[in-house]
C-alpha cells in the first residue's frame, strides 16, 4: 500500500483546488498584442486571428491509391492503357470509352475518369488491363475540398500551434502567421540555504533545484522566462526584487517563503506591495500557495518543497499561463479514469495529487503510485508519468478503484 507521509487535515480557511482555480482563471486576462512570424518560428505560439482556406484542399481530385483511373460506365470489361499520371505530372489527354490511365497516389485524376481501381485488383498485360473486381463510381478518389472548402475556417484564433497545425498552415501556402506576443514571466527562488550548482555545500545548504525546474516548465509553455536568480531571506531584498520583476513581466513566480515560518516573507510582502487573493490551499502537496497581483503583473508564490513547486505549477500556473497566452479553453489538462493497480492510503481533508506511473496489464492500462510520495523527494516526481487526483473527501482506496489521472507528457 502506498503511504503518504504528510499531515492531511482539513483547513477551513484554505481554498479548495476548484475554488482557487476558478479565481485564478477568472482573473487571468489574455494578451491582445500580436506579431507576425515566419511559419517555421511559430511552434508553440498561439494564433491571433482565424485562418480561412483561400482555396479548396485538395484543389484537384486526386488518387488515393496506386492503380488505374477509368470510367465506371464501361463496367468490368478490359481497358486499353493509354498513358500515365504521376503526382505533380498529370495526364493531359482525354480518356475515352474502354480506356484507362496508370495513376499513382496523389496524381490528378483525369477529367473523364470517375474511379480508380487499385493495382492489386487488376492485371496489366502490355497495354491491356484486366479487372478482377467491380468498378464503383468515385472509388479511391479524393474529392476537391475534401479536407477544406474554399472560405472554410481552417484554424480558429486561440489555437496553440503544434506540428500538425503548422502543417495545415503550410498546406494553405501560408509562409507567415499572426500570433499573440510571447508572455513574459519573471521568476526567482528565496532562501539562505539555496546554493548555485557547482559550489560545494556546507552543513544545512542545498542546491537551488526549483529554479531549474521552473525554467524548464516555462520553456515548455513557450513563454519568455526572465530569471532573477536566488534571493536571500531578506525582506527588503525580496520586496525590491518583486517590484522590479513586476515592472518587466506579465506574471511573477517565486518559490519558497510563502509558509508561516520566521523567515517566510513573501505572503506578507505581497499584502504590502499588491493584493492577495489567498495563500493557503486544501491540497497535498502544496498547501502554502500565494496568489495575487503586484502592479499589473499576476503573482504566484509557490511552496519551497520541490515536488510541491512542480505540482502547484501544473495545477494553477500552467492553466493561468495558457489562458493569458490567448489559448482557447480548456486551459486545464484533461483527466482520464483508470483503475489503480495497488491500494492507496489517504486521509480525508485535502485533494491529493499522488505521483503515479502507467502500468500495462492483461486487463488493460492501470495506474500505480511511485514509491516516494513526500513533497521533498524530487526523485519520486522524476519517476512519475502522471498525477493521480484523489478528491478531498476520499479516504483509503482499495486496489481496482477508478481514479482520475492527469498525464504529464504528450506524444510530442
Amino acid at each position: 500500500m502506498a503511504v503518504c507521509c504528510e499531515d492531511n487535515e482539513h483547513d477551513p480557511n484554505a481554498k479548495s483546488v476548484e475554488e482557487a482555480l476558478d479565481i485564478i482563471l477568472a482573473a487571468s486576462e489574455p494578451v491582445v498584442e500580436s506579431e507576425w512570424l515566419c511559419l517555421d518560428n511559430a511552434l508553440d505560439r498561439v494564433l491571433a486571428r482565424d485562418v480561412l482556406a483561400t482555396q479548396p484542399i485538395p484543389a484537384w481530385p486526386n488518387s488515393a491509391m496506386d492503380g488505374y483511373a477509368l470510367r465506371s460506365s464501361d463496367g468490368d470489361s478490359p481497358r486499353r492503357i493509354i498513358g500515365r499520371a504521376f503526382a505533380g505530372r498529370p495526364f493531359l489527354g482525354q480518356v475515352g470509352p474502354g480506356e484507362a490511365v496508370r495513376i499513382m497516389t496523389g496524381a490528378v485524376v483525369p477529367a473523364d475518369c470517375d474511379s480508380v481501381i487499385p493495382q492489386e485488383q487488376c492485371a496489366a498485360n502490355d497495354d491491356i488491363l484486366q479487372l478482377h473486381a467491380p468498378v464503383r463510381p468515385g472509388a479511391n478518389i479524393r474529392g476537391i475540398g475534401e479536407d477544406l472548402a474554399a472560405g472554410e475556417l481552417a484554424l480558429p484564433a486561440g489555437t496553440l500551434l503544434r506540428p500538425s497545425q503548422l502543417g495545415v498552415l503550410a498546406s494553405l501556402g501560408r509562409s507567415e502567421v499572426e500570433v499573440f506576443r510571447r508572455l513574459r514571466v519573471a521568476f526567482f527562488s528565496t532562501g539562505d540555504e539555496l546554493q548555485p550548482l557547482g559550489r560545494p555545500l556546507q552543513a544545512g545548504e542545498i542546491y537551488d533545484s526549483n529554479r531549474h525546474s521552473l525554467l524548464a516548465l516555462l520553456r515548455r509553455l513557450g513563454v519568455e522566462a526572465i530569471d532573477f536568480g536566488r534571493i536571500d531571506d531578506d525582506p527588503d531584498r525580496i520586496a525590491a526584487t518583486l517590484q522590479q520583476a513586476a515592472k518587466v513581466a506579465d506574471l511573477v513566480l517565486t518559490s519558497g517563503g510563502v509558509s508561516v515560518g520566521d523567515a517566510d516573507y513573501v505572503a506578507e510582502l505581497l499584502q504590502n506591495l499588491g493584493s492577495v487573493q489567498f495563500w493557503k490551499m486544501n491540497m497535498k502537496p502544496g498547501r502554502p500557495l500565494a496568489y495575487g497581483r503586484i502592479g499589473t503583473a499576476d503573482f504566484f508564490g509557490l511552496p519551497g518543497n520541490p515536488v510541491s513547486t512542480i505540482v502547484t505549477f501544473y495545477q494553477f500556473v500552467a492553466p493561468a499561463l495558457r489562458k493569458r497566452m490567448g489559448c482557447r479553453a480548456p486551459w486545464v489538462a484533461p483527466r482520464l479514469r483508470l483503475p489503480c493497480a495497488t491500494a492507496l492510503r489517504k486521509k480525508p481533508g485535502r485533494t491529493d495529487f499522488q505521483r503515479g506511473r502507467l502500468v500495462a496489464s492483461a486487463e488493460g492500462l492501470q495506474v500505480a503510485p511511485v514509491k516516494a510520495q513526500s513533497s521533498h523527494i524530487l526523485t519520486g516526481m522524476a519517476q512519475a508519468e502522471c498525477f493521480m487526483v484523489l478528491p478531498a473527501e476520499a479516504g483509503d482506496l482499495p486496489a481496482g478503484t477508478l481514479v482520475e489521472v492527469q498525464l504529464l507528457e504528450g506524444l510530442v
